[in-house]
């Protein structure tokens, strides 16, 4: 790096003196002189004022290029991203016929524009598009209600709580904290085990897994989908890629999967800011606990809002067509194991999570599980604690019309099959914003509630063979009864292949005891 030589092509480009350039940076002739000669090094703020006076970037009055060598390596040709490689959770080009759907979803007046979104969704993934989503974005924003909607679905809580029954149960039980301790034990297996029945087949479609089921003699599913009841001519006969899953026969604790790992970063940010936390603080969270990898759809777009300065809850909203899916419903139930027989409560954090990546009825479902959680604990009765789950989230909503729908389905008298073959008219588990649905996956976890008699086994085995979202319907369904009916009702079926122990992607983390993840959470409890 010669300096100097730099310094003298440029004042000499300008045909100007020494003792000129050096008026002009305030300093003496002689400094100029030793600078040019090498003989001395102008010190930091002398280069900013020169390159400043010469009209050039920094670098290049400190690496000798001149203005157009510069200008020539800056400006060589447009830099944009390859936009091929983006992932479709990350470009919201890519996700227009999701947009489409959500805003219909929602009741926005869009109607006219279904061509727009069609069309620019089917434009090769380029610069163009991405201006052209940027215009759909900015017709989303701006849409109004369709006339005749007839949802009032807010997202503050404030509004939110207007709208709610907030029913409670007459009597709640008084627990000793053995009692308790055995619940929150529930809680925690019964959820890790859930989750692990679900797993390996994520995202299978309905009619796969019922031929599955039946072809492993497992129909009604009744046990663990294990490896060894997978030969190599059995999986030929799925689309469905089953070689190489986390099965219950070849893992050696509870795998690192979604559904546990933000109820283990739930217990993190509760034990690092204290009940009363921020949504700001859980974004902060997201950003240090974990990969962008460990994020997925509604999360992976806030995750990248938040990086791009978006705070909750714009961090939901902003390019987010994800944002009514079931994310924010798998990360609530530990604001249901702190606050036990208070629904109002485990709500109300639910929504302080909840808000940092979804809105309406996305922040619905978290308030419902955390609330049925919450109420699991203290009272005996299922559809009580449903009842209790929709208390919290306002009855003008279409979460709360679906579940209730549920719920009159089998007070008719209705059978399971009946249930999910009604489910199945509503959605299909083909497209992924109907099998990713909050709503739909909600509909599931009451229906295996329900039917499942309280039951661990037959509860979560009913909630995974509806398909669907299978590991979070397990999860959220083993959480609920394993809080209703302790540690004893889940067998060694289901917790002797996770060995006492669940693996996580939370730095500082990673493996972590489930006794010891007990032990955490029965100190956070309400006092």
């Amino acid at each position: 790096m010669n300096i100097g030589a730099s310094i003298r092509k440029m004042r000499t480009n300008l045909n100007i003196s020494q003792e000129k350039l050096a008026t002009a940076i305030g300093v003496s002739k002689q400094a100029v002189q030793k600078w040019e000669t090498n003989t001395a090094t102008p010190e930091t703020k002398h280069l900013i004022t020169m390159a400043d006076f010469f009209h050039v970037p920094l670098d290049a009055l400190v690496f000798e290029r001149s203005k157009r060598d510069y200008e020539e390596i800056t400006f060589s040709g447009a830099i944009t991203p390859q936009y091929q490689k983006l992932h479709s959770w990350e470009s919201y080009m890519k996700q227009l016929d999701v947009e489409y759907q959500q805003c219909v979803d929602e009741g926005k007046d869009i109607s006219k524009y279904q061509e727009l979104f069609h069309a620019v969704q089917m434009m090769p993934d380029s610069v163009d598009k991405e201006t052209a989503a940027e215009t759909i974005f900015t017709i989303v924003n701006r849409a109004q209600k369709a006339d005749q909607y007839p949802y009032i679905e807010p997202s503050s809580l404030e509004e939110i709580n207007k709208f709610c029954s907030g029913y409670m149960p007459a009597k709640n039980k008084k627990l000793t904290g053995k009692q308790m301790e055995d619940k929150i034990y529930g809680a925690w297996l019964g959820r890790i085990c859930g989750c692990l029945l679900g797993k390996p087949i994520e995202g299978i479609k309905k009619e796969e897994l019922t031929k599955l089921l039946q072809e492993t003699g497992n129909y009604p599913m009744q046990r663990y989908i294990n490896a060894s009841d997978l030969s190599d001519e059995i999986m030929k006969h799925y689309t469905y890629p089953l070689k190489n899953r986390c099965y219950a026969d070849t893992v050696s604790c509870a795998p690192v999967d979604d559904d546990t790992n933000y109820t283990v970063l739930a217990m993190k940010i509760v034990k690092d800011h204290g009940r009363d936390f921020t949504p700001e603080q859980v974004g902060e969270a997201w950003k240090s606990s974990q990969s962008v990898y460990a994020y997925c759809t509604a999360e992976r777009v806030a995750f990248k809002n938040l990086i791009n300065g978006f705070l909750p809850p714009d961090s939901a909203i902003y390019k987010n067509p994800y944002r009514e899916w079931i994310g924010a419903q798998i990360r609530a139930d530990y604001y249901g194991y702190i606050n036990p027989g208070n629904p109002v409560k485990a709500a109300e954090m639910a929504w302080r999570d909840a808000c940092v990546s979804h809105v309406k009825n996305g922040i619905y479902g978290a308030m419902f599980v955390a609330a049925m959680l919450a109420g699991a604990a203290v009272c005996s009765d299922i559809e009580e604690i449903i009842q209790i789950g929709l208390g919290q989230i306002p009855t003008t909503s279409r979460l709360h019309e679906s579940v209730a729908a549920i719920l009159s389905m089998h007070r008719n008298g209705k059978s399971y099959a009946d249930c999910i073959a009604f489910i199945n008219e509503q959605y299909d588990d083909h497209e992924g914003h109907h099998w990713c649905h909050v709503i739909s996956n909600a509909m599931i976890v009451t229906t295996a509630l329900l039917y499942g008699n309280a039951n661990f086994g037959q509860s979560i085995c009913l909630a995974v063979q509806a398909a669907f979202d299978t590991d979070c319907n397990g999860a959220t369904v083993g959480s609920i009864i394993g809080m209703l009916k302790g540690k004893a009702a889940i067998g060694p079926e289901w917790y002797a292949p996770v060995h006492g122990m669940l693996d996580t992607s939370i730095f500082g983390i990673g493996k972590v005891k489930i006794d010891d993840l007990v032990k955490e959470t029965l100190s956070k409890l309400r006092k």
